[in-house]
C-alpha cells in the first residue's frame, strides 16, 4: 500500500484534542489517528448506503403514516432514555 502526505490545518483546540488522544495511548501518532477517523467514516457511509438500498428494495411500507411516526417516535425515546 502507498502513502500520500497530505496538509492539514487545525486550530488549537482541535490540535490539542489529537495530542490527547495519543498521549492516552489510543493512537501510537497523529496519523493513526487520522486514518481511524476516515476509517470510521467509511464505514458509516457503506452503512448508510446498505440501508438506504434496503429501504429502496423493501417497497412501500404497509403501516400508515401515524403508525410510522409513532413507530419512530418509540425508536426514539428507546434510545434517547
Amino acid at each position: 500500500m502507498t502513502t500520500v502526505r497530505k496538509t492539514v490545518t487545525l486550530t488549537d483546540s482541535q490540535d490539542d484534542w489529537i495530542k490527547a488522544q495519543v498521549a492516552s495511548g489510543d493512537y501510537t501518532n497523529d496519523s493513526e489517528y487520522f486514518r481511524d477517523l476516515i476509517r470510521r467514516d467509511q464505514e458509516k457511509a457503506s452503512a448508510l448506503k446498505a440501508a438506504i438500498d434496503e429501504g429502496l428494495t423493501s417497497g412501500p411500507d404497509k403501516r400508515s403514516l401515524d403508525d410510522i411516526w409513532a413507530a419512530a417516535e418509540a425508536r426514539y425515546r428507546a434510545s434517547h432514555g
